[in-house]
């Protein structure tokens, strides 16, 4: 007789989250030693970068038409395997092209995790679903700071970044472990016809929020992901930068509950969008100490992009199940991955334009790139304004057909 544990499924969640998460900031970190030992440009960067942005929606997109038929335990056998074969290909890579084929496999792991995740933990807590998504999600900007520092600790040590991708191995190893030991339950709580699942994509709130989340995972994945590349020469150090950023976002998932509650998700989404243009904006003029000001705001404005957008199709176009989760949560990285290569060419263009304005010292040819590409990435948040500012006007409405989806 199976006997599940919620408890011990939501913490091998967490883990597998948290192996997900330093996968971003360890590789943000190990990205000039790549671009020295394999010569690579930034636009080739970039492209490996993508990969990580192309194996996570291809993932979630067979996760979610297939979670119905298969279930998340063997979802999460995926995940495992893709995260112990990304790795070690990682560790073990000659060049560009089997980078390229490693971060994919990383990727497609990652896909898998929130593929699984998303919709298990809701069946398992059905009375407390956005308490437990937002609690699961912490471990996102949770497991960023722990690879950031991780990273900085290592490098700083000189050690180099073959080990700082092993370190992985070990909370993969451990939630591994326990998907393979623990029981997972049967599909309960949640819309379980894979049929009525695809019917409901094809409404207009969903497409509307699928485009919106384009742009939301775009702000702040795509900055995340440079960050380290685009103020290496700013006076602070990319990774506290990056620690600093995603412990706040921590914080703040962890006590979304009220926030939510009090503003309407939709008033949250707005407001998150408005300080990330802000934040983004203060990243792209700032130096010294006050990049860390700039990256508070910026951590306070996209802090609640990622579980709200997952929470808002769970709470007014519940019907879509775990498709419409996953398919969400894939076409944020699918749209992050498509500009990542846009994001390193424009860094390439902006270092072609300094030195051609002047500018011989390699720092001040770096810091002004950098810093022209922060400006060029404000058009993401300044396109949510003008969205959500649409659709917070129709909040009313929203409530309305929350029960009729």
């Amino acid at each position: 007789m199976s006997t599940v544990n919620p408890s011990k499924l939501f913490t091998a969640c967490c883990l597998s989250l948290i192996v997900t998460a330093m996968t971003f900031a360890i590789r943000a970190g190990v990205l000039t030693d790549l671009s020295v030992q394999f010569s690579l440009n930034d636009t080739q960067l970039g492209w490996v970068n993508s990969m990580a942005f192309l194996g996570f929606p291809v993932a979630m997109m067979i996760g979610g038409l297939l979670y119905n038929q298969v279930g998340p335990k063997k979802m999460m056998y995926v995940a495992f395997v893709g995260h112990l074969v990304g790795l070690l290909l990682t560790i073990f890579a000659g060049g560009f092209w089997s980078l390229l084929i490693s971060t994919f496999c990383i990727g497609f792991a990652n896909g898998a995790v929130e593929a699984a995740c998303n919709p298990l933990i809701a069946d398992m807590y059905p009375k407390n679903q956005t308490t437990m998504l937002n609690r699961f999600h912490v471990w996102f900007p949770g497991g960023i700071v722990i690879g950031a520092l991780a990273s900085q600790f290592m490098a700083g040590g000189g050690i180099g970044w073959q080990s700082q991708i092993a370190i992985m191995l070990v909370p993969t190893l451990l939630y591994g472990y326990l998907v393979f030991k623990e029981d997972f339950p049967e599909i309960q709580n949640i819309e379980s016809s894979t049929a009525t699942n695809i019917k409901s994509l094809f409404t207009p709130l969903y497409i509307f929020m699928i485009v919106c989340m384009t742009l939301t995972a775009t702000t702040e994945l795509g900055t995340q992901q440079w960050v380290g590349r685009i103020l290496s020469e700013s006076g602070a150090s990319p990774m506290i930068i990056l620690a600093l950023g995603t412990g706040l976002m921590a914080v703040g998932r962890q006590f979304a509950g009220p926030m939510v509650h009090k503003l309407h998700p939709v008033g949250v989404l707005l407001l998150s969008s408005i300080l990330a243009v802000l934040g983004i904006y203060l990243l792209s003029i700032a130096q010294g100490g006050m990049v860390y000001l700039a990256t508070i705001v910026f951590a306070i404005g996209v802090c609640y992009f990622w579980p709200t957008m997952i929470g808002f199709t769970g709470e007014y176009i519940g019907k879509t199940g775990a498709l419409g989760m996953s398919l969400m949560g894939g076409a944020g990285m699918f749209a992050t991955g498509l500009w990542n290569p846009v994001i390193g060419g424009w860094i390439d263009e902006n270092r072609a334009e300094a030195i051609a304005d002047g500018l011989t010292d390699p720092s001040a040819i770096e810091l002004a790139a950098g810093q022209a590409t922060l400006s060029h990435m404000t058009m993401f948040p300044i396109a949510l304004v003008v969205a959500f500012s649409i659709l917070f006007a129709m909040r009313g409405k929203l409530a309305k057909g929350a029960h009729t989806q």
